[in-house]
């Protein structure tokens, strides 16, 4: 292809892979420095917005954006994504209160929509199929060096400069990625007479996203009323939404695609298994700190194997689609995450930390063939005017599986330490709290430190019986593709 002699695909690699550990530093690096921003701005009532009007916002636009890149094409959006993301990272670095840092997060997840899928695709674009996944797993590998060095560097910035640093870090960053974007990518001009901007599917996509986040988000509230009414909204919108589809020139989310069987199958299995991810890298580092009594960046390193691993499963996944169907990947990988969830159910609250490290790593190891197989499979089963959509879709499920799944996480935890602590009068929720954090934990009775270990134990346990129940899940889906059709076989 013409594009492809043009861009300067070494340069355009980095860039992607820049774009990529901005965008997967920013949640890590914020959780550093919240404490002090709560500080400065006052407003601890507010702090879970910072987190999830982001979250929010990036997974509302995210395929918005992949249709405007299969229409107008990948550069003006991505470039337009990262202005974005630096303007709302910007904005975050001067608000005066928490209202105002709400507010600019919104502006900093609407170009985060655009940065995630837009690289995958561009990555797409740009290399062929049997190199694809070696690269994928390159640029996946950000995320990984994103979690070593985020708390690291955030805690640097917060001790020498200021919280606002967090966030002006960006912009440097982000305007280089923008220059070295804008000369080296080289794109054919697209063939369209008009941009058709499908306005009434994408107001329908807006409510069916944002009420499905937003009731994801209160499902640990007191009263189940709202999540319910939201999911309602939901619901009710895919129906006028597909209604609306079925009948429109140029669709935001082309219909066609959910006929594909092995489309549906592989990203409804990325869903199920970023769920899976979300419980296993945000609450191993719980258990390592609330029962095994370690620092917060010992529990980081706990699961730091999984992200090293995972580029290798990833260049595997590389070799294995030249010689066998999607499906066929899909089993081996489900089997490691499996081992993974295995071992730890069966960990109980005296197993050492070098066991977490080994499981972390066999996890890595099923994540990196199943993210970079179901990908490379979604953007290699649809038409090239449909690359950019499809990809979107994707990135978009996976968010919302790991959204979906923190939540029924919480309530599963949540639920365990309010009992517990109903069982046992001397201990209270709060002191369960305390106990996560190894500086507050030093100030509980040492008499109750085994019961309430024991307490936060059958919490995490209970939340790896539900991840296991996610990979049963994904087992059958996969039995359902029958095909086992090589997709490289198949271009």
């Amino acid at each position: 292809m013409e594009q492809k002699n043009q861009s300067n695909v070494a340069v355009v690699t980095v860039a992607i892979f820049i774009a990529t550990f901005m965008t997967a530093i920013e949640g890590t690096i914020v959780s550093t420095a919240m404490p002090t921003i709560i500080g400065s701005l006052h407003g601890v009532s507010l702090m879970n917005w910072v987190f999830s009007i982001y979250l929010l916002m990036t997974a509302v636009s995210t395929p918005i954006y992949g249709k405007l890149s299969d229409i107008i094409g990948r550069k003006p959006v991505l470039m337009f994504g990262l202005a974005l993301f630096v303007v709302g990272s910007t904005l975050c670095a001067m608000s005066n209160s928490m209202l105002t840092l709400i507010l600019a997060r919104v502006v900093q997840g609407l170009g985060s929509g655009a940065i995630q899928p837009l690289t995958f695709t561009i990555i797409a674009d740009i290399y062929p199929l049997d190199k694809r996944a070696k690269i994928l797993g390159f640029n996946g590998s950000a995320w990984g060096i994103a979690a070593i060095i985020a708390p690291l560097l955030g805690g640097f910035i917060v001790e020498k400069l200021s919280w606002h640093w967090v966030f002006l870090i960006n912009l440097p960053v982000g305007l280089i990625t923008i220059a070295l974007i804008w000369i080296f990518l080289k794109e054919d001009k697209r063939e369209h007479d008009k941009v058709r901007i499908d306005y009434t599917g994408t107001a329908l996509l807006v409510l069916i996203l944002l009420p499905l986040m937003l009731a994801l988000q209160y499902l640990s509230a007191s009263s189940m009323l709202l999540p319910i009414g939201l999911a309602l909204v939901s619901v009710v919108s895919v129906f006028l939404f597909i209604k609306v589809e079925k009948h429109v020139a140029d669709p935001i989310l082309p219909l066609q695609l959910f006929k594909n069987k092995t489309f549906v199958i592989q990203n409804i299995i990325a869903l199920l298994v970023s769920g899976f991810l979300i419980g296993f890298e945000a609450y191993i580092p719980t258990w390592m700190q609330g029962i095994l009594g370690l620092s917060p960046s010992m529990g980081g390193f706990a699961v730091t194997p999984s992200s090293i691993v995972w580029i290798f499963g990833s260049f595997w996944a590389g070799s294995l689609i030249k010689k066998m169907a999607p499906n066929r990947i899909i089993y081996i990988s489900l089997f490691f995450i499996g081992l993974a969830n295995i071992a730890l159910l069966t960990a109980n609250v005296s197993t050492p930390f070098i066991y977490f490290c080994g499981l972390a790593a066999v996890g890595g190891l099923g994540f990196g063939l199943t993210i970079t197989t179901t990908t490379v499979t979604t953007q290699t089963v649809v038409s090239p005017e449909n690359v950019g959509v499809a990809t979107s879709f994707n990135t978009l499920l996976r968010t919302i599986g790991q959204s979906m799944m923190v939540s029924v996480y919480g309530i599963i935890l949540n639920t365990a330490l309010i009992k517990g602590a109903a069982e046992n009068k001397k201990i209270t929720v709060d002191m369960m709290n305390q106990l996560i954090d190894p500086q507050t934990a030093s100030s509980l009775p040492t008499e109750l430190l085994p019961k309430m270990r024991q307490i936060l134990f059958s919490g995490l346990h209970n939340m790896y019986v539900a991840s296991l129940v996610l990979l049963i899940i994904g087992l059958i889906l996969n039995a359902f593709e029958l095909k086992n059709r090589k997709i490289l076989g198949s271009e």
